[in-house]
């Protein structure tokens, strides 16, 4: 069983977008559709003549066959933690090793954790990778759902992320190269200035140095996939832990979601455990 997922990066429709990625045919995009094993931002989307926007990720679970599989997930074993509910957003504090959304293996998902303590299927509109941890916020209702999608769409989602890697960082700077899927590794993105690839901007700030080590503040302006994981492998500073960009070993990818501030309402989560350096304020 494996899964193909990718971001939209122009405004199309979802038979269109599945099309052009799983370099298929209509009829076989279609019936992948009807099967159920296409996702839209975490939730299952069975027509294919829907608009996508840019920036929607898309996942379509796959078995060794081509036909979609339907897999049912297991129960939960912790409860969220949650940062701040109120009648439209619930925010958390998504742990580290958890997927942000559903995979075809059942395991279960921060999403499934969020709907089930919802009592109904909860907005999921931006994810974190399963070895980063911090703050997520969920939509409780249709309407809340989609003026959280607007605002991360138009730039409105202040982000601050906290990572760590080695010393010899630069005190602060910008990156600004676009993003391309790596062609020789599946799944990872690389920073290159030629060809067509994604306009990505990322500030940082070093805040803390200890041996040899630093704890460095990122401050993303777009939201693609990998991008802090990508920029800083590209400037030679991978993130310790992240052994699929090169960073030296650790205890997981040491990359935390620490603020996230919508329309002048700021959320945060606390700093996790294993990360060995803490941010100076």
């Amino acid at each position: 069983m494996k899964r193909r997922t990718f971001e939209v990066t122009t405004s199309t429709g979802l038979a269109k977008a599945l099309m052009s990625e799983l370099h298929e045919s209509a009829e076989d995009v279609g019936r992948r559709v009807t099967a159920g094993a296409v996702y839209v931002d975490g939730k299952r989307a069975r027509d294919g003549a829907a608009n996508v926007k840019a920036g929607s990720r898309v996942s379509v679970v796959l078995e060794a066959s081509g036909e979609a599989t339907n897999v049912e997930r297991a129960a939960p074993s912790f409860t969220l933690s949650v940062l701040f509910e109120d009648a439209a957003v619930r925010v958390v504090n998504k742990p580290a090793g958890i997927p942000a959304q559903p995979t075809p293996d059942g395991e279960v998902s921060l999403l499934d954790l969020a709907t089930r303590h919802l009592g109904r299927e909860a907005g999921l509109v931006h994810r974190l990778d399963r070895e980063t941890s911090g703050v997520t916020v969920f939509g409780k209702t249709k309407a809340s759902t989609s003026a959280l999608a607007k605002a991360f769409r138009e730039g409105r989602a202040k982000k601050e992320y906290v990572a760590i890697v080695s010393s010899g960082l630069p005190e602060q700077g910008v990156i600004d190269t676009p993003l391309q899927k790596d062609p020789s590794r599946p799944g990872r993105w690389r920073a290159i200035r030629t060809g067509n690839g994604i306009e990505a901007v990322t500030k940082y700030r070093r805040d803390v140095v200890s041996g040899s080590a630093c704890l460095v503040r990122l401050f993303p302006e777009t939201g693609r996939t990998h991008q802090l994981r990508a920029h800083l492998a590209s400037i030679g500073f991978p993130i310790l832990g992240d052994d699929f960009y090169g960073g030296a070993s650790g205890p997981r990818c040491l990359l935390h979601a620490r603020r996230l501030e919508i329309d002048g309402v700021t959320w945060e989560a606390p700093m996790p455990d294993d990360f060995p350096l803490k941010p100076t304020g």
